[in-house]
């Protein structure tokens, strides 16, 4: 009865190891040597997993670039035979001179492990290591790629929606270096209707590294987003000679934005309101609606409150002596403009400029020993909603909100 022939291993043979790490450094970028050093040491750890009572740093494995070939050894010391306690390290001296009569107390043999076991754990470890090696480096291009557009916009598509806590994935790139992103509820523009297969725009706020790839975290409400679709409607931003200061955004509801110019024949303002107003339109459109004002920014604090409470009019502003604050007079049939609906309009002109501001009419008197400005004055005033003031502002008056 003839014998069953024995199958190889399966996996990848030296040969084949070395030309898919030459590939992989060729095409990839990834260092040969690094990449060999790992294979390298997947091969000794497989093998001692086996072999519990073989030190790990008695097994030897030589790489052979020439030949294209490896080898496996296990390091034993020459022991007197009194002394010959562990077989799996140590070798009788009787043991060491069958194999050659010069070996000494004390010398070291590499005796070389059998040829079908070391080309099993070769085969099944190096490909292991190729294949991990491998989509390292493909979540190492995506991650650069993505990484390199931190702080931009990107168009993503919705592949699925969560119904559990309404959390969005969404697909952005194309090809292989694309990625999944998960747009959290807390990230999206309250009433907006989001579905799959929707092709919507998201602000890339960060991304990370993860043992799952690159995560990367995406956002439709950052004031960032209304900041990088101004640069892409309007040239003078882009270029440079209209400078975006400072952002206030309560997404889904209105946006202020304050700009400037050190170009006298620039209206700032005019520029990103656009030709009959299509530029700041067709960003209100990408916003489903939210409102956009726009401010010329200032260096006097006064003169730039004064703009951030628009539409309002404001009569006098009185700074305060410390501090960020202010108290503005504004005409009494305006304080409830000023203040806005659940005092909106003062939230987001503190937020814009980061000062704490306190609104009051022009018919206001200050009660007997009240000062003209206290440093904590109430913006409550005859029932009128205080607004959330003070210096945590989403963009500060340096207009970075990277």
């Amino acid at each position: 009865m003839r014998g069953k022939k024995q199958k190889e291993p399966a996996g990848m043979n030296p040969g084949e190891i070395f030309a898919a790490l030459d590939l992989l450094e060729k095409e990839r970028g990834i260092p040969k040597a690094a990449m060999l050093e790992k294979v390298i040491k997947a091969i000794t750890t497989a093998y001692q997993r086996d072999h519990k009572d073989v030190e790990e740093e008695n097994i030897v494995v030589e790489a052979d670039e020439v030949h294209k070939e490896l080898r496996m050894f296990i390091r034993k010391t020459v022991v007197d035979e009194e002394d010959y306690v562990d077989p799996f390290n140590e070798m009788s001296l009787d043991e060491a001179r069958a194999i050659s009569a010069r070996y000494q107390i004390g010398d070291v043999i590499n005796i070389p492990v059998d040829k079908m076991e070391f080309g099993r754990i070769a085969a099944g470890n190096g490909k292991q290591v190729i294949i991990q090696g491998l989509r390292e480096a493909e979540r190492g291009m995506v991650y650069d790629e993505f990484n390199s557009k931190q702080h931009e916009i990107l168009t993503g598509v919705v592949t699925r929606i969560d119904p559990r806590n309404g959390a969005a994935s969404l697909r952005i790139g194309t090809g292989s270096e694309s990625t999944e992103a998960l747009l959290l509820a807390g990230e999206q523009v309250p009433g907006e209707p989001l579905e799959e297969g929707m092709h919507i725009k998201v602000y890339v706020v960060d991304v990370r590294r993860s043992t799952r790839g690159p995560q990367v975290l995406i956002s439709r409400t950052h004031p960032g987003l209304v900041k990088r679709l101004f640069e892409l409607e309007v040239p003078e931003i882009y270029d440079g000679s209209v400078e975006v200061k400072s952002i206030a955004r309560e997404a889904g509801s209105r946006t202020k934005m304050a700009v400037w110019s050190n170009e006298e024949n620039v209206d700032p303002i005019g520029a990103c309101v656009g030709p009959k107003g299509q530029r700041v339109a067709s960003i209100v459109e990408e916003l489903r609606g939210e409102k956009i004002d726009i401010i010329k920014y200032s260096e006097d604090p006064a003169e730039f409150i004064a703009a951030a409470l628009a539409p309002a009019d404001v009569v006098d502003v009185w700074m305060a002596d410390e501090g960020k604050a202010c108290r503005c007079v504004v005409p009494d049939d305006q304080l409830s403009l000023a203040i806005g609906k659940e005092g909106q309009n003062a939230r987001l002109a503190a937020r814009l400029t980061g000062y704490k501001i306190d609104i009051k009419p022009q018919s206001y008197q200050p009660e007997d020993g009240e000062e003209v400005f206290p440093p904590e004055a109430p913006a409550e005033k005859e029932g009128a909603p205080v607004p959330e003031e003070g210096p945590a502002v989403e963009e500060g008056p340096a207009g970075d909100e990277e």
